[in-house]
């Protein structure tokens, strides 16, 4: 049975590639028959459905329905919507598993699979073992499944709605970006005191618009354009599965997933003292810095949602947060991360406080850095680069984090160098107190570069 599944689209978190490519509904069907066995061997039957927009979306969440019917569990389809919903819908219906069609932030031809079992993400090794299953024709047929169609849409939004706790009414542009929170955040938006602008808001597989990441600046001026038209107080932003957020103040600044994380951190470190905050390493010296004083135990994670909720579990963790723009939030909710939640959250903090979030972000410590820099390096290049770098600093006697890839302290700053797990690209990032010292960060990042034959990508 070999080669039914490219292993290159096994991904760390998740199963994704090109549709009609090497993701296909047959692709799915397995994925979803060998996923299955893989439960039932756990003693978990029951699991929760759902799909985004995309296009291919429908056939796909066909696929993967027949596949788990086949091996024998029992499904409760949950319908069109964002991946948080996914998540919400296996505490709500207590579901032992669940899996979501969808493409994530990727570009419109992409879809894929995000998958939970038993309350913890299925990532890393059971992807792996996943492949080897269907590959070897280990996988189980002729169950007893049954499916079941169990929305939860109004359960959900109804969920986020009830944590809004905010005393002053603001004004807030929304922009799902034609993903799948579109009717999430119509109907929130309806909900909510205040003044609200929904752009955006039909959910449009081929992201007609803009591409839906918000942790491109660029993807925010349709946002940035209706903040300034409508005088907002506030404007918000979605990725395509409704995962990630971006947030935008009234000046027309944006807050990075550092920056969002050591506001939502006031909060529950008021409530919680002490309480563990975590970031990913891409975060800035401002968090550590922040959380610090505020009294909260600030860890560093590796990067990668599935491995910051990994852990949360480990840690107990009450909120975390990457700059991808991923937020965890376990105070007073689940711990997934849910950006139409956080949204909430973040609104709730500002509609009570007699300061603007523009306000907010101007007293937060301030550093100059590089964006976060992503260029391509290929699947079998990307390790052995930050191999190479690492043992040159090594070599120098440089002071090294390698939590996850290569993150470097000296006096001017930090520079970091890692290989993504999603993507065939090496990611970067420099941060400094100063421009200078900023260029001299990334002129030692340029020289790692170039000495293992890549350019440091511009601009930068």
């Amino acid at each position: 049975m070999a080669g039914l599944i490219d292993p290159v689209i096994l991904r760390e978190y998740d199963i994704r590639g090109i549709v009609g490519d090497n993701l296909t509904c047959e692709t799915i069907r397995l994925a979803g028959q060998g996923y299955a066995s893989m439960l039932l061997e756990r003693g978990l039957r029951t699991i929760a459905v759902g799909r985004d927009g995309r296009r291919s979306s429908r056939n796909l969440e066909e696929a993967l329905v027949e596949g788990l019917l086949k091996a024998g569990m029992k499904v409760r389809r949950i319908g069109l919507g964002p991946t948080p919903m996914l998540y919400f819908a296996t505490f709500h219906l207590g579901t032992d598993a669940g899996a979501m069609v969808t493409g994530s932030h990727n570009p419109p031809a992409y879809n894929g699979l995000k998958m939970v079992a038993g309350g913890e993400p299925f990532y890393g090794a059971d992807i792996r073992e996943l492949g080897r299953r269907i590959e070897a024709g280990h996988i189980d047929e002729g169950g007893d499944g049954d499916v079941a169609e169990t929305p939860v849409f109004d359960a959900y939004v109804a969920r986020i709605a009830r944590d809004f706790r905010g005393m002053k009414p603001l004004k807030v542009a929304w922009d799902p970006g034609n993903g799948a929170t579109g009717d999430v955040v119509s109907k929130l938006a309806g909900m909510l005191p205040g003044y609200h602008v929904v752009i955006n808001a039909e959910i449009d597989g081929t992201f007609p618009q803009h591409h839906p990441d918000p942790t491109v600046e660029e993807n925010l001026e349709q946002l940035k354009t209706a903040i300034r038209d409508h005088r907002c107080d506030v404007g918000v932003a979605f990725d395509g599965d409704g995962d990630r957020i971006g947030l935008v103040d009234g000046d027309g600044n944006v807050l990075w997933g550092d920056q969002m994380l050591i506001l939502l951190a006031r909060e529950v470190l008021a409530d919680q003292p002490g309480a563990t905050i975590i970031a990913d390493v891409k975060a800035g010296r401002a968090f550590l810095e922040e959380i610090t004083r505020m009294g909260g135990n600030a860890v560093i994670s590796k990067t990668g949602h599935s491995l910051i909720k990994a852990r949360m579990q480990e840690t107990g963790a009450l909120l975390a947060g990457e700059m991808s723009a991923h937020l965890f939030i376990k105070h007073r909710y689940y711990g997934f991360d849910d950006a139409n939640y956080a949204a909430i959250r973040l609104l709730s903090i500002i509609a009570s406080s007699d300061k603007s979030l523009a306000d907010m972000r101007s007293e937060l410590p301030c550093y100059v850095s590089t964006p976060e820099l992503r260029f391509p390096c290929s699947e079998t290049r990307k390790q052995a680069v930050i191999a190479e770098v690492r043992t040159r600093l090594a070599e120098s006697g440089a002071t090294v984090l390698e939590i996850d890839g290569v993150r470097v302290e000296n006096d001017d700053g930090w520079w970091l160098l890692r290989a993504s797990n999603t993507q065939d690209v090496l990611v970067a990032r420099c941060e400094s107190d100063n421009q200078a010292g900023l260029d001299r960060l990334k002129a030692a990042l340029g020289a790692q570069l170039e000495a293992s034959g890549i350019a440091l990508p511009e601009p930068c």
